[in-house]
């Protein structure tokens, strides 16, 4: 307790506080009285052991009491009115107040204007007050915080119900879709069921069908055998030159044999040389074409071409033959926007690269300097392809248009524009007085260069034509859809000869090895197939998804494929290995490949712009 005495003359004192020292020897300890009587040896009893028991009893409790008692208690002194008015300030942070408060409270109690009730400590009450008030603030905030918890459990519980509504709605969506999917399965299970019967007697009737046919082929084979013989005794009976024209005719057929030619191509070349026999009607000819024909229209060659890729032998190719296969070793930044398709020229190192830009550009390879740039279609241009002489370019674009172009003349010289949509392909045939393309309209077209117009229009395909071939030195074409087939057809007559089944999603490139006997599928899923034309059969199949390819090419020796991804590689598959490796060089999807006649490099486009070379 602070307590102000009356001032002195020979010092000056600002507080004078008295401390009392709290001494644990005010703790009154309870005495233990102890019980000098001890039991003799000899008069142990009874009542005197019932009596030490007790004792020990009365000793234990006594210690137990001893050590429960607590410590001394903190002693809460009360506040002086002084203290109390100096705490109060300092909590509301009135500092300059403060100041004033203590120089005029020292001032009064130096001159002993205050009176001793005034410096009293302060009352109880308002030290409770006090204590109560920042209890209540306390209880406020903790109330403002549970209210706060409340009302997020509230929201919470809310969002939970909704929540669950929703759910239990979307279940019972869920179940009547379900009921409803299994009772269209039952009843299409049904309904195919009554389908077996019609489709194996469907199937049992193409068969027989197709036994006629070959039937009827051979019969017809032999029967033009055998006018042909006829023709050519009545002509040697007729001159009487009789016999040594007949052997001349089996001595020609063995020539034929030798050339690898086989009898039915022998019977209809010699049914194609009896025009000028006596008795002889082409009206009457069923081999004859009936079809009206342009004075400037081009006869088809025959189908005699022996491929010279045949017996060549091709070594294999920079990948297999190198360590660590092709690496890039030029880039050359072609066009601003997307480049579409590359097409290298049959003799010189020149390629032709096309884009989304309208344009195409001619290049000098490998140093990359320009040579042309062609100008005239008015939409993106999708592929090129140069004539086998190398003097003229093919460009399909957008606009539906295909379009020639002589260098010697530097200009576009023709323009086909009857496709209907975007054109996407063309190949010229190995003699170049023909040009195939493909279009968005499910048509494939034939057009002559001499006659200029189209010769025949390849109807099919239930959707999109992505791509178009020719088979080397012949007249058949391969075409490759969007409805996941690719067929063959006849260029002569425009026909579809074989149609190939296997793919699930939209074809978008094939291509024939050199030997010709097998082509390479490419689709908008990333799967690669391989089909042996001989067999018509699927040879293998390989997965390089999830992103479609886009391009693929045979290497010279038909060991390597190489595929465009739109992954921004270009895959390399080994068909001997069946190994898959990837090229990393492309910023974008890559769009088209090719190799170099002797496979010592690989050319690659993509949509980056950029056109890079492996080596």
């Amino acid at each position: 307790m602070a307590d102000v005495e009356a001032p002195d003359d020979s010092a000056y004192y600002l507080d004078q506080v008295t401390i009392t020292e709290d001494l644990d020897d005010d703790y009154q300890y309870e005495e233990v009285s102890v019980d000098e009587e001890t039991i003799a040896d000899g008069d142990e009893d009874l009542d005197a052991a019932v009596r030490v028991i007790e004792e020990a009893s009365q000793d234990l409790k006594a210690a137990l009491r001893r050590e429960g008692v607590p410590g001394p208690a903190v002693i809460e002194r009360p506040e002086v009115v002084d203290d109390f008015v100096r705490n109060y300030l300092l909590k509301m942070s009135m500092r300059k107040t403060l100041e004033c408060f203590q120089t005029e409270w020292y001032e009064l109690q130096q001159k002993g204007l205050l009176k001793e009730e005034d410096i009293q400590t302060v009352p109880d009450v308002y030290s409770r007050n006090q204590q109560l008030d920042d209890h209540v603030k306390l209880l406020r905030k903790e109330v403002d915080k549970f209210k706060d918890a409340a009302n997020k459990a509230k929201d919470m519980y809310v969002k939970l119900r909704k929540e669950r509504d929703f759910h239990r709605m979307h279940h019972k969506r869920v179940v009547q879709e379900k009921n409803k999917l299994v009772t269209d399965i039952k009843r299409l299970k049904k309904h195919y069921a009554s389908y077996e019967p019609t489709l194996r007697q469907l199937k049992h009737k193409y068969e027989t069908a197709m036994k006629e046919k070959m039937l009827s082929k051979l019969e017809r084979d032999r029967a033009v055998g055998q006018v042909s013989g006829l023709q050519a005794t009545l002509k040697n009976i007729e001159t009487g030159r009789g016999e040594p024209v007949f052997l001349q005719g089996v001595h020609s057929s063995r020539e034929l044999a030798k050339a690898g030619i086989g009898p039915t191509q022998q019977s209809l070349r010699e049914a194609r040389n009896i025009e000028g026999l006596p008795g002889y009607d082409p009206s009457k000819d069923p081999t004859r074409s009936e079809f009206k024909r342009h004075p400037n229209d081009t006869e088809f060659p025959m189908d005699n071409r022996v491929n010279p890729y045949l017996t060549s032998q091709k070594t294999p190719t920079g990948h297999l033959t190198r360590t660590g296969g092709f690496r890039l070793t030029n880039t050359l930044h072609a066009h601003q926007l997307a480049i579409s398709n590359l097409a290298l020229h049959p003799r010189k190192e020149i390629l032709v690269t096309t884009s989304d830009d309208h344009t195409w550009k001619m290049w000098a390879i490998p140093n990359g300097d320009i040579i042309m740039t062609g100008e005239g279609h008015e939409d993106w241009v999708s592929a090129a392809d140069f004539h086998p002489s190398g003097t003229k370019l093919a460009t399909t674009a957008g606009d539906s248009t295909v379009k020639v172009w002589d260098f010697a003349k530097t200009e576009c010289t023709v323009t086909f524009a009857e496709h209907t949509h975007a054109a996407w392909d063309c190949a010229w045939h190995w003699t170049g007085d023909f040009l195939a393309s493909c279009s968005m309209d499910n048509t494939s077209k034939v057009w002559d260069l001499n006659s200029e117009r189209c010769r025949y229009t390849l109807r099919g395909h239930a959707d999109s034509v992505n791509t178009i071939t020719f088979l080397y030195y012949s007249n058949t074409l391969c075409t490759g859809s969007a409805d996941k087939t690719i067929s063959l057809w006849d260029a002569r007559t425009g026909l579809c000869a074989q149609t190939f089944y296997g793919h699930m999603h939209s074809v978008n490139n094939v291509t024939f090895n050199l030997r010709g006997d097998t082509i390479a599928s490419c689709d908008s899923y990333g799967v690669l197939k391989l089909w042996d034309v001989r067999a018509i059969a699927t040879i293998t199949s390989v997965d390089l998804g999830p992103h479609p390819t886009n391009r693929v090419a045979f290497d010279p020796s038909g060991q390597v494929l190489a595929v465009a991804s739109n992954d921004g590689t270009v895959k390399m598959f080994e068909v001997g290995s069946g190994q898959v490796s990837s090229l990393t060089g492309h910023e974008d999807a890559v769009q088209a490949v090719v190799f170099d006649r002797k496979g010592e490099y690989l050319v690659s486009g993509g949509s980056d712009g950029t056109v890079r070379i492996w080596s």
